[in-house]
């Protein structure tokens, strides 16, 4: 009898218990399948602090993955932009009809205060022409960030899946490093001290 009373205490104790945990959240369930996402990689593996996923379908998943690959792509021609005219790279010629020449523009931020209106102009009507009409999945690629749209393969599809796979993890994470890397070079602008080392104090030839 004493037995049957002390089994049913630990049961009820443990009912108890068991009642007092908390269900995971339908976000923290949606969140989960992304856990094994490519993206995740150490030393952070699944990072989402914002919680942008939280109640994410794999759609908006997709987008906000579209975003980051965007993103890190103008990032890495940034920061190459950034490296070719800090070590006095210019085009020939003048950029405009009043004699303005290519090597007088400087790098960085004092670039756009430089280069004339019409200049500026052209520049950001260019780039919104690529974002509307040619940087855009039309034909539903095969994965985010897919913009060959039929056009051109360079090969891709002579990769097996592990290769593919490869490709794609180099240029997320080069992208994320090259956002970390132009934002440190645009701050160090700023502030007046710049992070690159001097063209005019190196031995080397450019």
């Amino acid at each position: 009898m004493k037995s049957a009373a002390l089994f049913a205490l630990v049961l009820a104790s443990a009912e108890a218990f068991l009642s007092t945990q908390k269900a995971p959240s339908q976000g923290a369930i949606k969140a989960a399948k992304f856990e094994n996402d490519f993206g995740a990689m150490l030393p952070l593996g699944f990072w989402d602090p914002l919680g942008l996923v939280k109640d994410a379908d794999q759609a908006k998943f997709d987008r906000l993955r579209l975003t980051e690959i965007k993103h890190g792509r103008i990032a890495m021609l940034a920061v190459v932009g950034n490296l070719i005219t800090e070590a006095g790279f210019r085009l020939p010629g003048n950029i405009d009809l009043s004699g303005l020449k290519f090597a007088d523009i400087p790098s960085g931020y004092a670039a756009i205060e430089t280069i004339p209106y019409a200049g500026n102009l052209q520049l950001f009507a260019f780039i919104g022409a690529l974002e509307v009409f040619v940087m855009r999945d039309f034909v539903g690629g095969e994965f985010p960030g897919d913009l060959r749209n039929n056009y051109f393969d360079l090969g891709w599809d002579t990769f097996d899946e592990a290769t593919k796979l490869r490709k794609r993890t180099i240029e997320l994470n080069q992208g994320r490093a090259a956002m970390m890397g132009i934002l440190g070079l645009m701050v160090h602008e700023q502030i007046g001290v710049s992070i690159l080392p001097s063209v005019a104090e190196s031995t080397y030839t450019f």
